[in-house]
């Protein structure tokens, strides 16, 4: 069973970082590629970030510049760094592996506000 845990959530001041974490089972990691997305309030869910298992990162527009997606495939593990976040950046993110596309966890609420 493809289980998908994010963690790292929380309130942040404009201007400020967060790091996010997506600890996978089920799958076999170091070979899929994995995603992170996030949904607004009233929106539809979007894509962030990704990461090839090479290590190869892939971003939205948006975030291209202020986060950065790492991969640790013997924790099993994705990460998004996210810096100079902006009230635009708030949403709750999550997780999703290339190999099991219709698996999703519960998310983390990302918040950014003064």
């Amino acid at each position: 069973q493809v289980q998908l845990v994010e963690s790292g959530g929380g309130l942040v001041q404009p201007g400020g970082s967060l790091r996010l974490s997506c600890t996978a089972s089920g799958i076999i990691f170091s070979l899929s590629p994995m995603r992170w997305y996030r949904q607004a309030p009233g929106k539809e869910r979007e894509f962030v970030a990704n990461i090839f298992s090479g290590g190869t990162p892939i971003y939205a527009g948006p975030v291209k510049g202020r986060f950065t997606i790492s991969r640790d495939d013997a924790k099993n593990t994705v990460t998004l760094q996210m810096n100079s976040l902006k009230p635009e950046d708030t949403a709750v993110y999550y997780c999703n592996s290339a190999n099991a596309p219709k698996y999703w966890g519960q998310g983390t609420q990302v918040t950014v506000s003064s």
